[in-house]
């Protein structure tokens, strides 16, 4: 996830934290302190408010990587790849490859919801244990509520819609049934725009009426619409494009550019001169050295645009997604980088053989629709 940073690892997983997780964790606090404890137990000290308050945000915050840690460890432990963790102000995210099977899926998806269960039950005792042994009820109704909460992040991320867990669950009961990983995401991804719509309607209703707590309900709502949309169109681009070979949708001859010109001589004398958007550079020796965009070429100022070589600007090749002709496209398409775009440098070594680009696969997509023949 953009804007995050790595604050550690867990079970040798790269641990991120967004930058609305310390948001987060500063509201749940502040609420807590100033609004929940004052109004079960008034007349304590303020500094014993806002010390519950902060101890009951710190330990939400720790159930939800609990949680998270639960689908990671279950998936490293059925061989399926885990890139990182992320905690996030709308709970957390764990990036993973593709389980292999059905079962595998689901037990992945279930873990994280079992262990929230579990937290939940666990400090829900030690929290009434708490009271009955030390009378402490500002702690003990923290740690309760830490319980309750975790409790509550169960039950909701069962509901059927990704990219919830429930969601998952749908997912891997569907290609269960079917023996179609695809059609399974697909009926996840469907599930998931109904309920995030759901969501949206709910909470600007909740809104209007006064209750504020209904904007947080409507972005996760909005939040779950576009996570489930971006879901299902993978699914139908992966039916679509499976069998495909990379040499079927790229297109050659491929027009290129220099890497060594500067960006106003390539302006004038490549960039104005083609329809594309994006061009693969070439080095002094005639191999791919990289990608520019025209985005990128304009955002250098003017001034400095006669002293800038154009492999300044450009994505280089180490950044880039590359194919070989005869490599599953859709197989390129899962393991490309994030942020690396849409398009693809096909080469024969170190030849330039082909491109890829967003409307070759649109326009694999509409022969699909047409069923006609594939290349």
């Amino acid at each position: 996830m953009n804007s995050s940073v790595q604050i550690g690892r867990v079970f040798g997983v790269p641990l991120r934290m967004h930058w609305s997780a310390p948001l987060l964790v500063i509201l749940l606090g502040y609420v807590l302190g100033s609004q929940g404890l004052p109004l079960w137990f008034p007349g304590e000290p303020t500094a014993v408010y806002a010390a519950g308050g902060a101890a009951g945000a710190v330990l939400l915050m720790a159930s939800l990587l609990a949680h998270e840690a639960a689908h990671a460890v279950t998936a490293l432990r059925k061989g399926v790849a885990v890139e990182d963790v992320t905690i996030w102000a709308l709970g957390g995210m764990t990036r993973m490859g593709k389980p292999q099977t059905a079962a595998v899926a689901l037990l992945v998806a279930i873990n994280g919801p079992l262990t929230s269960v579990a937290v939940g039950a666990a400090a829900m005792g030690a929290g009434f244990g708490l009271y009955a042994a030390t009378g402490w009820a500002v702690a003990a109704a923290v740690v309760v509520w830490v319980g309750w909460a975790n409790l509550l992040l169960a039950v909701f991320n069962l509901l059927p819609a990704a990219p919830l867990d429930g969601g998952r669950v749908v997912q891997a009961l569907t290609w269960w049934r079917t023996g179609d990983r695809e059609q399974g995401e697909r009926a996840a991804g469907r599930s998931g725009q109904v309920m995030g719509a759901l969501l949206i309607a709910g909470g600007w209703f909740w809104a209007f009426n006064g209750a504020l707590s209904g904007l947080w309900l409507a972005l996760i709502g909005l939040f779950m619409v576009v996570v489930a949309s971006a879901e299902w169109q993978r699914a139908r681009l992966s039916t679509a494009l499976r069998g495909i070979r990379v040499a079927d949708a790229m297109s050659s001859p491929v027009a290129t550019g220099p890497d060594w010109l500067t960006v106003d001589h390539f302006i004038d004398s490549v960039a104005a001169q083609t329809r594309h958007s994006a061009l693969p550079l070439l080095d002094i020796e005639g191999r791919p050295s990289g990608i520019v965009e025209l985005p990128q070429l304009a955002r250098v100022p003017d001034p400095q645009r006669e002293n800038v070589r154009v492999r300044e600007v450009a994505t280089p090749l180490s950044r880039c997604t590359t194919a070989a002709p005869d490599d599953l496209l859709l197989d390129i398409l899962e393991d490309a980088r994030p942020g690396a775009g849409t398009w693809i440098l096909v080469m024969d070594g170190e030849r330039l053989v082909g491109f890829i680009t967003a409307h070759d696969l649109n326009r694999l997509l509409e022969q699909r629709k047409l069923g006609g023949p594939t290349p």
